[in-house]
């Protein structure tokens, strides 16, 4: 093998593996052993959130012990969560939950389980434009241990993927909840200004809840740039043409 071809077969090799390694992705993980990264949850006369050190999955973890209507925990200023994110061809979030009581009066009961991406800059009468997955119901009795719930989706495409709702208008026969006339999936995700874990499904109306429930570990996945995969590849053409 000559020293020419050598190279070709080392920089093909290289450039194998940078791409293999974009295909992993990036990783970003509050684990709220160094803070909350932005993440907030119910506060006011209904309760209290607070970040308790031990306990979590494992560690630190956001806890919440409030009444209300629902409970929602939102991020609006990390820029890891809150991003543009219509230049992915993958999406991976996740949390891990656990629920210590979810009671309606003295009845143990279950919640809608989601996550939002929330556009508040919109012209509907709603107050904001969303997407919206929800992952199932959450109980003490199906989540009293820690939980990990994710989806993985693509946010390329124009329609709503099987299992996302859409938020900012209804639709005027069933009045459930869709997104409003020209918004679309991609369209909404690239100008999201809030991601949230939420119990108050758009579209229904619950009951004022207690609810004692802990978080940890929320995770966002994109792929990684593929600028040294790209570099590779423009190695392997030069040598290529000198050959």
């Amino acid at each position: 093998m000559n020293a020419t071809l050598k190279r070709l077969v080392m920089t093909s090799a290289l450039s194998v593996s940078i791409s293999t390694a974009a295909l992993a992705g990036t990783t970003t993980t509050t684990t709220f052993d160094g803070g909350n990264d932005g993440w907030s949850g119910p506060a006011g006369p209904g309760g209290t959130t607070i970040i308790e050190p031990a306990g979590g999955n494992p560690g630190a973890h956001m806890r919440t012990q409030f009444n209300d209507f629902g409970i929602t925990f939102r991020n609006n200023s990390n820029t890891n969560f809150v991003q543009d994110l219509s230049g992915y061809d993958s999406v991976t979030i996740s949390i891990d939950t656990k629920v210590e009581l979810v009671n309606f009066f003295g009845q143990d009961v279950s919640r809608p389980w989601f996550v939002e991406f929330r556009d508040f800059d919109n012209n509907s009468p709603f107050p904001w434009d969303s997407v919206w997955f929800k992952f199932t119901d959450i109980s003490a009795a199906e989540h009293g241990d820690w939980t990990r719930f994710s989806v993985t989706f693509d946010p390329r495409g124009t329609d709503l993927p099987g299992g996302w709702g859409g938020y900012g208008d209804e639709d005027p026969n069933t009045f459930e909840p869709i997104l409003p006339a020209g918004r679309n999936f991609t369209d909404l995700l690239s100008t999201y200004d809030e991601i949230a874990f939420s119990t108050l499904e758009p579209g229904f109306f619950f009951g004022f809840t207690d609810f004692d429930v802990r978080i940890d570990n929320i995770s966002i996945t994109v792929p990684e740039p593929s600028t040294f995969g790209l570099f590779g590849v423009a190695m392997l053409g030069t040598l290529l043409r000198r050959r």
